[in-house]
């Protein structure tokens, strides 16, 4: 090669060079001048359940992702609204992402409101792959108000209650506190009275004797001091409560698109279920707690029993189909796509 063409070559490399240079400078600028942003994150357990290690790591991850442009302050506890209000927290931006309990808002997310139909998840893990992945079809419908960023569930909980009760003929007459406004309709189906709280008011409710009974997940049980006022579980996958993690629709769509970007890796699957995951661990630990109580009894149910539960909650599949129906969705797709995910994860009870 004569001097030339060296010289022509040294040129072209040169300016090569200083374009990518000046494309990394740009791209590092960019991410530099990035507004730093801190966000409010809201929940309604106390401090001490594992939710708030969940919210934590969620918290800790998107900030190391965004190199600090994105930092967080958790309100745990109700601090910003009731366990009620939490979709309308975020909604509104008093929150910036919050825990919302759909089943406390009874009608307002009826395709959602399959997920928390009786006798249908296995364990919290399985069960809550599955729902993220069927529910993010119906998200951008059911929650245009904010922004989905996942769902989730606690492990499967049960009844627990004052005196014994077996077969779904056992609770008419009883009043029951309910997990959400599909376990309080199989409440009415059974013949029993509802009694509704949050969950942390629930065990005032039972030491006042207003309620006989509460549907709660086991390591809750013991973590709300449940366990010191009732002594009758029954050992069955008898339900969940699923969740939703939203953001405001506003913050996020205020974001820089690399923030953005942070946000939506850190709103997926695989973090649903890295955020249900210690919660998970936590409730199915709560069961040997419980028996290992004095006083306390488990009623394992036998084959047919378990039957007789599920034919008794039969009537609400139907309920639901209904109420899907007049929003205007079409129950048999939305519950057959549902099917298949929970059979795609191996989260069928």
């Amino acid at each position: 090669m004569n001097n030339r063409n060296v010289s022509r070559l040294s040129r072209v490399l040169g300016v090569a060079a200083a374009v990518v240079l000046a494309a990394f400078a740009s791209a590092t600028a960019a991410r530099a001048e990035d507004q730093k942003i801190e966000l409010k994150l809201a929940h309604w357990l106390p401090p001490a359940h594992p939710l708030q290690k969940s919210v934590e790591e969620w918290a800790a991850a998107i900030k190391d992702a965004s190199h600090g442009s994105l930092t967080a302050v958790i309100f745990p506890a109700e601090q910003l609204g009731k366990a009620f209000d939490h979709y309308d927290l975020a909604r509104d931006g008093i929150a910036d992402a919050s825990f919302v309990n759909p089943g406390y808002q009874p009608g307002r997310f009826p395709i959602l409101a399959l997920s928390d139909l009786p006798f249908q998840y296995h364990d919290a893990k399985t069960g809550t792959a599955a729902l993220d992945d069927w529910y993010r079809a119906y998200a951008a419908r059911e929650m245009k108000d904010v922004h989905y960023c996942f769902a989730f569930m606690h492990d499967p909980g049960t009844l627990h209650t004052r005196r014994k009760v077996l077969l779904p003929e056992d609770v008419r007459g009883l009043k029951l506190r309910p997990a959400d406004a599909t376990i309080g309709n199989f409440v009415t189906l059974l013949g029993a009275t509802n009694v509704q709280a949050s969950a942390p008011a629930a065990r005032d409710l039972l030491e006042r004797h207003v309620a006989d009974g509460i549907f709660f997940p086991w390591g809750s049980l013991v973590l709300f001091g449940i366990d010191k006022v009732v002594k009758y579980h029954i050992d069955a996958n008898v339900y969940v409560t699923t969740f939703v993690w939203v953001l405001n629709k506003a913050r996020y769509e205020g974001l820089a698109a690399d923030q953005k970007a942070v946000i939506d890796a850190h709103c997926n699957a695989d973090w649903a279920v890295r955020f249900a995951s210690p919660w998970a661990d936590f409730e199915a630990a709560g069961r040997a707690k419980v028996a290992a109580e004095p006083g306390q009894t488990i009623l394992t149910l036998t084959p047919d029993q378990l039957k007789t539960w599920r034919e008794a909650a039969a009537p609400l599949h139907h309920d639901w189909a209904a109420a899907v129906k007049r929003a205007g969705g079409d129950p048999d797709a939305i519950a057959q796509a549902f099917a298949a995910s929970l059979a795609a994860h191996h989260a069928q009870y």
